[in-house]
Parts: C-alpha cells; structure tokens; sequence
C-alpha cells in the first residue's frame, strides 16, 4: 500500500517544525539588525550585526538574507539563514526604495552615492490613522480690528520712564 503524498508537502510538513513564528517581511533596500548568538567556550552572548540588505533568496527554511555593512572602510557582507537558531531577532530599522531585487551594484559605491532613498509610505499611512487635533477658532464675538489693536499694542516696545 503507497501513501499519496507528494515530495513537496512532505518537505513542507517536514520544514513546518523549524520555522520561527515572527519573521519580519524584508526587501532589498531595508536596513535591518540582526541580532546573533555567539557561542565562546561555555558562555553565550549577543552580537548585533547592522547593514543592508542586499538581496533575499530562497522560501522557507532555506530562505537566506543577504546584510552588507562597512566597518572601519572595509564592507562586511554576511549571509544569514532567516530560521536559523542562532538568529534570536531581526529587527527593521529602515525602509527604503529600491527598484532591484539583488542590490550587488553598491558594493562598488561609496559616499552618497551608495544611499538609497527611503519609503515614507508605512509613515504616511500611520499618520492618517491618528486623530488630528481640531484647530482652535478664535470665539465669534472678537472682529478682526479687535485683533489687530491686540497685536499693535504687543509689537510696540515700552518705554522706559
């Protein structure tokens, strides 16, 4: 008797245990921190890795994160497995635009020309969503000349006696 199942959802069921819950949506373009477990001898620390993201390959638990910083003049680029045990946390630092889905043309870049322009469309949304505060409206019985006195009489400096 042959069980009818197929190669892929028997590699999805399989994958299903190793996947980490909260995974943040990453782009090319965004500047994340990666925060790492490093095991030295019998202790463990944290080691935070901070850059961009070049590029985001694969689906899954293969899905790797490409993560480029400069460090002393010197780019660093590490390849980092996206469920891997020893990443306790992603974090999303900033958005920014990018038309490419591999960003491989800035390892040649240095300056502002290797800055990418950032997305304020995740800010634009949030603040549409917060209540404004109304505008305050001067009471109806003020008229506009009793206004302009007011403001005559603060603009002229007192003079001394």
């Amino acid at each position: 008797m042959r069980l009818a199942v197929s190669a892929g959802e028997l590699m999805k069921n399989v994958e299903s245990g190793h996947m980490k819950e909260k995974v943040p949506v990453l782009s090319p373009g965004d500047t994340v921190r990666v925060h790492l477990r490093v095991l030295e001898g019998q202790k463990e620390r944290l080691q935070v890795f901070e850059g961009l993201v070049l590029g985001v390959k694969g689906k899954g638990t293969r899905e790797m994160l490409c993560v480029r910083k400069i460090s002393f003049g010197v780019g660093v680029e590490r390849i980092f497995p996206m469920h891997s045990p020893f990443i306790s946390r992603i974090e999303l630092v900033r958005k920014s635009h990018a038309r490419r889905a591999k960003l491989y043309y800035l390892r040649d870049r240095v300056g502002k020309s290797a800055k990418l322009r950032m997305q304020f469309q995740e800010a634009g949304v949030a603040a549409a969503q917060e209540p404004q505060a109304k505008p305050e409206t001067p009471p109806a019985a003020e008229t506009k000349a009793e206004t302009k006195a007011e403001a005559k009489k603060a603009e002229k400096p007192k003079q001394k006696k």
